[in-house]
């Protein structure tokens, strides 16, 4: 396994671990980028898949008018969005279920918008995730992303680099940097870059979105 890269298990393990606790420690330093992400999925409309659904803490943020399917790769943490789900009555939400981000069980085309939040750095192979997010996207839809992207340079890029691998063991890589996004989109004929916008806390996160293509 190469340096930059973590494994699928490590991944599933670890947030096994965060389930019970996730929305305490997390809920609070990803609202922002979590509103936001809805915010752009929804100004497009329509059937929304929402990758790395977790505990299902947004669910209760998206409009009753669109339609949402939510997938992840721990059960336990969508355990905990079916009680969400239960919970609120949250009828538009179409279905929940367990799905590999790197192998979305879906027909091509099928979704106006697709929404990853705080994912992308915690796959084992990020560019086949956005291959199969751009895949099941409709022509005309968006690609919503938010994320940590690494510092470029500087001391917070040292400070990343170094933490690396204690992060990999907890399921992320805070080194994962803007270029390799960039090199994506460049080399994928089907998406089209947008917009790429810092989000609290700090400028830390980013927001950024696709527009897919017909090809």
């Amino acid at each position: 396994m190469g340096v930059s890269e973590i494994d699928i298990g490590t991944v599933a393990k670890a947030y096994t671990r965060w389930a019970p606790v996730y929305d305490l420690v997390f809920g609070a330093v990803f609202a922002a980028g979590r509103k936001a992400s809805i915010a752009a999925a929804e100004r497009v409309g329509g059937r929304i898949l929402d990758v790395g659904i977790g505990t299902g803490i947004s669910l209760t943020d998206y409009s009753p008018k669109n339609r949402v399917v939510g997938v992840d790769y721990c059960e336990p943490m969508l355990r905990k969005a079916h009680e969400r789900v239960a919970e609120h009555g949250l009828a538009h939400v179409e279905a929940l279920a367990v799905m590999d981000a790197q192998q979305l069980a879906f027909p091509d085309a099928t979704f106006d918008a697709v929404v990853a939040q705080y994912v992308i750095t915690t796959v084992p192979d990020p560019e086949a995730a956005l291959d199969e997010i751009a895949r099941v996207t409709k022509p005309g839809g968006e690609i919503i992303l938010v994320n940590h992207l690494g510092a470029e340079m500087g001391l917070r890029r040292a400070i990343e680099q170094g933490f690396a691998p204690v992060a990999r063991r907890l399921g992320w890589r805070p080194e994962f940097r803007w270029q390799r996004l960039a090199q994506w989109a460049a080399g994928n004929p089907a998406v089209r870059f947008l917009e790429r916008r810092p989000m609290p806390p700090l400028g830390h996160f980013s927001l950024i979105r696709f527009a897919r293509l017909a090809v």
